[in-house]
């Protein structure tokens, strides 16, 4: 598999390894990418595997509840510059409130879904594309609910009211009232969007995810020479580490440092005199996953004149 100059230059972003062990680690894995970010992991190399905030897509989260329900939708633009339109502003609240008023979780069924003025809301974004003047798409859907307690939403520097780059939500199962859930499930939406959990325990997380860990740990373990027993316990360990970094219950809460979230919804269930269960949460953040492709405006004009 060949690889390009840009891609040695995404992997140094990617991990923070230097340019010629991006290289030899690209050589190395035949040009797949993310084999080479786990080799450069496994040798030391790489920055901690902690997944970039950068986005890579413009356009807008948006989140809406109802007190036990509550929705994100992510709908993407190609510029920042759309963003900011009050009519792509306008499309995004309303097809939240679309999306929470039909408990609807899937696009398809979103698109189909009635909007305000009568057309559907896919219809709707067609139109927006044409008098925009800039392609738009709806990308992702997440609903929430909770028997009895809240969910509470949180937007990380709105754009406009519930609008925003980083939409979450936090949904608590609970009897306590409403004056003892909101300012709580407000302070563990602020950790969610500065921790970035990949889910909500361990048990949850992604078992390829786990795997993966596994195999750089073992790689990184063999390393040591040490004993096959000790390299057992040292992989044991470094997943177990990896496991509880990175599932919201276990995570240290960044509010204090001290306590993990669930330490703290335990004492806020005790100081309440009733029950509270973190039961579910979603973090969108702005074109998450999303690879954009960058333009060198220089080289662009260059070629069109004929340059090199």
């Amino acid at each position: 598999m060949a690889y390009t100059a840009a891609d040695v230059k995404n992997l140094r972003e990617r991990t923070g390894a230097g340019m010629m062990d991006c290289k030899k680690a690209l050589d190395e894995a035949a040009g797949d990418f993310e084999a080479a970010v786990d080799a450069l992991r496994a040798k030391g190399l790489a920055a901690a595997a902690k997944k970039s905030s950068r986005t890579a897509a413009e356009g807008l989260v948006g989140v809406a509840v109802n007190g036990t329900a509550g929705i994100a939708v992510e709908v993407n633009s190609e510029t920042d510059f759309v963003a900011k339109n009050e009519q792509f502003q306008d499309f995004v609240r309303k097809a939240t409130q679309v999306a929470l008023d039909g408990s609807i979780t899937e696009v398809e069924a979103l698109k189909a879904a009635a909007y305000p003025d009568g057309e559907t809301v896919g219809d709707k974004l067609t139109s927006n594309v044409a008098t925009i003047g800039e392609n738009q798409q709806l990308r992702r859907i997440k609903l929430v609910k909770v028997g009895a307690g809240l969910v509470v939403p949180y937007m990380h520097n709105a754009a406009a009211p519930n609008l925003g780059k980083i939409g979450v939500l936090v949904a608590l199962e609970s009897d306590a009232a409403a004056d003892v859930l909101e300012p709580l499930g407000k302070q563990i939406a602020m950790h969610i969007a500065a921790a970035f959990p990949l889910a909500l325990n361990a048990d949850d997380l992604d078992a390829e995810l786990i795997s993966r860990e596994r195999k750089i740990a073992a790689e990184k373990a063999a390393e040591s020479g040490k004993p096959a027993e000790v390299q057992a316990k040292m992989v044991d360990g470094a997943v177990a580490k990896y496991a509880k970094e990175n599932a919201l219950l276990s995570q240290l809460f960044v509010m204090d440092n001290k306590n993990t979230v669930q330490q703290v919804v335990d004492a806020a269930a005790k100081a309440a005199g009733a029950k509270i269960a973190l039961v579910d949460y979603v973090r969108f953040q702005l074109g998450e996953g999303i690879e954009k492709e960058e333009s060198d405006f220089a080289a662009e004009v260059a070629a069109a004149a004929g340059l090199k």
